[in-house]
């Protein structure tokens, strides 16, 4: 019954931002079974690069940062440019319960168990860790998340005895990429095996884009409902097929091109969870800088500047003072937004913002998508640091958004 209750508190706060069309419409349907597939947990670890963020952003020792919160490794990976608070929401119940459990487990366990609980994910030490130093310490309400049963009735803590990278909607997906890849005699893993960029781009031309070429690949792809897995609600799908001739297939092709090719897979975390759903094991591997073992006593130490809410930007942002907040990081979430939601949350975000206040967000096409959407009054306020964007965009480990933008505000 509490799983229910915090599944239907997720659906009625996800619903309210991505119900555009009436129910009886395919595109009323297809948004309604997206929010279904979001109620659950959809990333156990974020998609958006903390390094680029962090270089976007400029954070201060004085800085209050309001994120949406997703899989929470952001958020922590933010404490080491050391602002004064971070205020982390997120509509998603099983995102706002992993972000306590991280906090908790920040303030509460030794580095060499913190790094196995969320590095590794995959020991059932962490379910005896979990009982013993971090239950004690969390809200009845995430204690009931973590301690209920999956839709497949699995125990949800249980996850990280056997790699929680693996769970959520998106870990599913890649799961599912993975086995339509080895229908076709392919192992995604094959390119983690890479010594240099150039063999990167000889395994993704040889084996891995060909897969793109097969008859039922194709007709997977063009069934917006195959990329609920990746997070994409039906209006974002449709941005995406716009940002390319080719369409959609070429969208996607593009930017697993950028993830395969343009940066090492050594130093790229987000291509070993692609390609190989895990963080690299071993000494000296690319992690989220949460996760770096020179990052911990720092991580440790300034965790409860951080408050994890449920509930939505817009809401949150209207109950704050004028003037209070220095910068916002709104993920891709105005990607499934209408233009009275975006007028709404610019108007907030204005509002609320300090002289020099920044905010960073991505979108799936390449292009910023406010201007012609919120009103010249409003983004007249702010400044968008074109070349900049275009360079964020470019360094984004993760590849898989069209731009990253960044709007510093006026005077």
């Amino acid at each position: 019954m509490a799983s229910l209750k915090l599944h239907r508190a997720t659906t009625k706060k996800v619903g309210a931002a991505v119900h555009q069309h009436d129910g009886g419409s395919k595109a009323g349907m297809l948004e309604r079974a997206f929010t279904f597939a979001f109620r659950g947990l959809v990333y156990a670890q974020i998609w958006e690069d903390p390094v680029v963020d962090m270089d976007a952003l400029a954070i201060t020792p004085d800085c209050h940062v309001v994120t949406i919160a997703s899989g929470g490794c952001n958020v922590l990976s933010y404490l080491t440019a050391d602002p004064a608070r971070i205020t982390a929401v997120d509509l998603n119940t099983a995102h706002v319960a992993l972000n306590r459990l991280k906090v908790a487990a920040a303030q509460h366990l030794p580095e060499t168990a913190f790094h196995r609980f969320f590095g590794d994910a995959d020991s059932k030490a962490n379910v005896r860790v979990y009982q013993q130093a971090l239950r004690p310490h969390l809200d009845e309400v995430t204690q009931r998340y973590w301690e209920g049963r999956d839709l497949i009735g699995r125990l949800r803590i249980r996850g990280f005895a056997a790699n929680i990278y693996k769970r959520g909607l998106l870990g599913s997906f890649i799961g599912s990429a993975h086995l339509v890849a080895r229908l076709y005699g392919i192992d995604p893993r094959e390119i983690l095996a890479a010594a240099t960029i150039e063999d990167q781009r000889r395994v993704f031309e040889t084996r891995l884009a060909p897969v793109f070429d097969k008859g039922f690949v194709r007709w997977l792809i063009d069934q917006p409902a195959s990329l609920f897995g990746l997070g994409i609600p039906p209006a974002q799908y449709v941005a995406l097929s716009n940002d390319d001739p080719g369409g959609i297939r070429a969208v996607l092709r593009s930017r697993l091109e950028k993830l395969a090719c343009d940066f090492p897979v050594s130093d790229n975390y987000f291509a070993q969870q692609a390609f190989g759903r895990r963080y690299a094991p071993g000494a000296g591997r690319s992690v989220p800088p949460y996760l770096d073992p020179a990052h911990h006593a720092d991580i440790a130490a300034r965790a409860d500047r951080i408050e994890v809410l449920h509930a939505n930007l817009t809401e949150h942002l209207a109950g704050l003072p004028a003037a209070s907040r220095d910068r916002y990081i709104l993920l891709d979430a105005q990607d499934w937004m209408t233009d009275v939601q975006l007028n709404a949350l610019w108007g907030e975000i204005t509002r609320t913002a300090k002289p020099g206040a920044r905010v960073l967000f991505r979108t799936a096409a390449a292009a910023t998508l406010l201007p012609g959407r919120v009103a010249d009054a409003l983004l007249d306020r702010w400044e968008y640091r074109a070349e900049a964007s275009l360079d964020y965009t470019a360094r984004d480990r993760s590849s898989i958004y069209g731009g990253v933008h960044l709007y510093v505000l006026k005077g």
